[in-house]
Parts: C-alpha cells; structure tokens; sequence
C-alpha cells in the first residue's frame, strides 16, 4: 500500500509511523518467550520486562488498521470487483504462499533429520507438542481457509485485513456523506464499545441483549476494528495543534493508556492462576486504554518532519517492503531470540536489540527478493 494521497502526494509522516509501527509488531513478537516460555515465564525479571514491553508497543496493529483507513477511505475504485481485486489478491497470495511455509517447517525438520525440539525453538507458542508428520502438516494446510495455526501466530491479522478490505466499500458510501461531526458521534459510540471486553469480564459475561442464543448485543455494529479505520481517516489531515499542545495531549493519552495496560496485565501475570483470555484481557487491542495509547502515538508522529531526501528514500522502499518483513519476521523470532540470548544482554536491552535485528534481516531478505524478481516479487512478499 502507497502512502499517497489521492493527488499523488506522498505522506512522509505516515512512512515514519509505518516503521514505528513495524518495529512495535515485531517488538510484541519478541516479548512472547518472556511469558510463554515454561522456564522463562516463571522468572519475575522476564515477567516484569514482558509487561513493560508487551504494554508500551500495543498501538502497533491498531497503527496499521489507522494507516488503511487513512489510506483507501473513502473507496476511490469505481467498483467492488476492482477495489477486491487489487486490495485482497494483492495480500492473498503472499498470505498464502507464506502460510503453507510455516506449516510444512515442523515436517521440513523431520526430513532434514533435525530433533523434534526445534520447532518450539522457532515458534515458541508450540511448546514442543508439534507433530513431524507429513499428514500433520497437510491438515494444518488444508486449514488455512479457515484459521491460522500457532506456527504462523502473526497471520491472525492478514484473516483481520481481508476482512476489513471486504467491509471498506459499503463504510466508504456512508463516510462520503457523513459530515465530520457525525463522524465524532460515530468515534464516540466506537470507543464506549471498548469498555465491552470489561464489562463482560467483571460485570457479567452477557450485555446488552446477548445471550446464549445472541451474540450481537446492542453495540456490537459499532465495535471492531472499523473504529480504528474511522479514526485514520478522521485524522487525516492531521491536526493544527502546535508542536508543544501535541506533545502535552499525546504524553497524557499515552500515559493513561498504559498505567492501565501495565497494571491490569502485571496483576494477571504474577497470579498463576490466570488464564490465557485473563492475561490478554488489557492487551485486547479494541479496549480504550489501546485506543487512547495509539491516537497519542499517531497524533504526535504526524508532527515529525523529514527533510532529507535519502532518508525518505529509505522510508519509501519500507513501505514497499512491509508486507513482505511482516510475512517473514516470525520465522527469525525463535533463533535471534537464542542467539541474543547466547550474548548475555542484560533483559530490559534484549527486546529492542532482538526487534532491531529482526527488522533488518527481514527487511534486508525482503529487498533482495525484489532486487532479484523485480515486480514478480509482490506475488510472493505482498
């Protein structure tokens, strides 16, 4: 996706929120041994440090959805046959290529006679219980219309975005006609339905008319990711406040967001009791607290100016190669993990330093598909 505007102009700004963004994915990636990790997990430094990290880069997947409303709202293609072919088959086969990938590495290792270990060494949510099996892996394939598996954790977010693609038509003929205040009514509903994950949780599991024969409560048509594609393309044009006005809001927004995130994780991770819907229930990323931690952090980098034409050079060629880094970063997790390990970092440097390496190597991989295929490459990394 170009970060262009209608009259060819390129955003700059939105290129550098696209690498914070970017970094911050790759960020949360490298935090999950912290706490998924049967030996790791149960040290307190590990915990500590996967709170601290896993709260400050939440916005990350919210930025992405922000940045594609800003992006494609309202729908400029004439049709939906147009709009869906060049927006879903533009991620669709690289999602699918990818996938069959992670799926078939627990039997690729098999072949190549590795030990069994060494999935979990690559993708530590498997925890050592995958099959080798050639039969294993062709029934993890034979799911990916379906839901992602473990192995590809990330892919979660690609189901998100051709879903999003899907539903981006019929909500750009409402956001043509609707007028900037009815856009705010619409924001306001939005984030009042970011309480929901709460409320079911300590108030009672149903809401609003939800029932075990309903799931559609009273806010639900405003809940979701759709909010987020409101609010990208709300703030497109940026905001008139002046430099200091938007470093005060954005540190405000921000901090609340994350005293919550922090706390609320901190306490569901140091009870051994907690399950897994409990520890991620302040990391959900539609809950206000994200919210207010991702409009701090988009309104303050639509300040950064870059002057320098090399630089926006580099940021260019980011773009053009993010969604290949995305296809392929989880694949090095595993290892750079180990080998950052190996170099005996002290813990809170080992996140960034292991994001850093990641990033590049991904990046680096994903340069050079192109350099070599030239644009038969966006087939394979988007």
């Amino acid at each position: 996706m170009q970060n262009t505007l209608a009259s060819g102009q390129r955003i700059v700004w939105l290129d550098v929120i696209r690498l914070v963004a970017m970094l911050m994915v790759i960020g949360v990636h490298c935090i999950d041994p912290f706490y998924i990790s049967p030996t790791l997990g149960q040290m307190p430094e590990y915990r500590h440090w996967a709170a601290i990290y896993g709260s400050l880069l939440r916005p990350s997947v919210p930025l992405f959805v922000m940045m594609t409303g800003l992006l494609l709202l309202p729908v400029r293609e004439m049709s939906l046959g147009k709009f869906y072919k060049k927006r879903i088959f533009r991620v669709l086969w690289p999602f699918l290529i990818w996938s069959v990938l992670y799926n078939m590495f627990p039997w690729l290792t098999g072949v190549l006679g590795l030990p069994k270990e060494i999935i979990g060494t690559f993708f530590c949510y498997v925890q050592g219980n995958e099959s080798q099996a050639l039969s294993d892996s062709l029934k993890d394939v034979a799911m990916i219309p379906f839901n992602f598996s473990f192995k590809e954790n990330h892919m979660w977010y690609i189901y998100l975005l051709i879903g999003l693609y899907l539903y981006m038509p019929f909500f750009s003929a409402w956001i043509e006609k609707a007028d900037r205040k009815t856009e705010r009514i619409f924001l306001g509903i939005w984030f009042a339905s970011l309480f929901l994950p709460y409320a079911s949780e300590y108030i009672s599991r149903y809401l609003y008319g939800e029932a075990t024969w309903n799931q559609f409560g009273m806010l639900y048509y405003f809940a979701g990711f759709n909010g987020y594609l409101l609010l990208g393309h709300y703030l497109k044009q940026g905001n008139s406040w002046s430099l200091p006005k938007t470093l005060l809001v954005s540190a405000l927004l921000f901090a609340a967001g994350y005293a919550v995130t922090y706390s609320g994780f901190s306490a569901a991770a140091a009870n051994p009791a907690s399950t897994e819907e409990e520890m991620e229930l302040f990391f959900t990323f539609c809950s206000p607290n994200v919210a207010m931690m991702t409009a701090a952090v988009f309104l303050l980098l639509q300040k950064v100016k870059v002057n320098g034409e090399k630089i926006r050079g580099v940021l260019a060629n980011l773009t053009k190669c993010g969604f290949g880094i995305y296809m392929v970063h989880y694949f090095i997790v595993g290892p750079a993990f180990l080998l950052i390990g190996k170099a005996n970092l002290p813990i809170p440097l080992q996140v960034p330093v292991m994001a850093i390496f990641i990033f590049l190597i991904s990046w680096g991989f994903t340069w050079l598909m192109y350099r070599l295929l030239g644009d038969k490459a966006k087939y394979i990394m988007g």
